[in-house]
């Protein structure tokens, strides 16, 4: 697990100077990484299209099934569709959540020491598991590994920040191109540049 230099990162992004303007308008919370990927990729799960406030009301629920309020894979696997619905949980997230327990299980994942691994060789292994996709893993390896350098270059705030700023006219390849390209200058500290990004519309509000 890696601690994001949010400093160092402020004062490199600051030196592009389209971007600087935003950065000096936002102030970013502080979050503190649990290193829990196994209940990260579940709580990503059960998030999926869904608002903020929805969200939080079923995974709390969700975790209400357990008797200590943690989602151990041995004891999700004994529960069935209905019980999983009762939270509020889509048929096919049952699935995607079913998944993910089976396959830390089965890989022996629960200990693993993911600081050996980088960044591509977790998205690699991670999105195996039917239902887990890259940008899931690419939320993981920032909010819950706290990796520095990632930038979902799908996501849609991220591409709409980037538009703001460099008033980009670009679609869908030509964008991601551009946008990785533009990115290279914030390296090594793209995750912190997303969560300016992700902020800006707020801000704007």
């Amino acid at each position: 697990m890696y601690n994001i230099d949010f400093i160092g990162a402020y004062e490199h992004l600051s030196q592009d100077k389209m971007f600087k303007p935003y950065l000096d308008n936002i102030r970013l919370p502080k979050r503190t990484p649990s290193g829990d990927i196994y209940s990260g990729l579940i709580s990503s799960i059960i998030s999926q299209q869904l608002s903020v406030k929805a969200a939080a009301t079923i995974h709390g629920r969700f975790l209400d099934l357990f008797e200590s309020d943690y989602p151990h894979a041995a004891e999700l696997l004994t529960f069935d569709d209905i019980t999983l619905r009762s939270a509020g949980i889509s048929r096919q997230k049952t699935k995607y959540i079913r998944n993910v327990a089976i396959y830390f299980q089965d890989n022996n994942l629960f200990e693993k020491d993911w600081s050996k691994l980088s960044d591509e060789e977790i998205i690699s292994l991670l999105t195996d598991i039917k239902g887990v996709g890259k940008w899931t893993v690419q939320m993981i390896l920032m909010f819950v590994l706290q990796r520095p350098d990632i930038f979902p270059v799908l996501d849609l705030g991220i591409q709409q920040g980037m538009i703001e700023i460099y008033k980009l006219k670009e679609e869908k390849k030509e964008l991601y191109a551009k946008m990785e390209s533009l990115s290279k200058k914030w390296q090594p500290h793209r995750t912190v540049a997303c969560l300016y990004l992700w902020a800006i519309k707020d801000v704007q509000r």
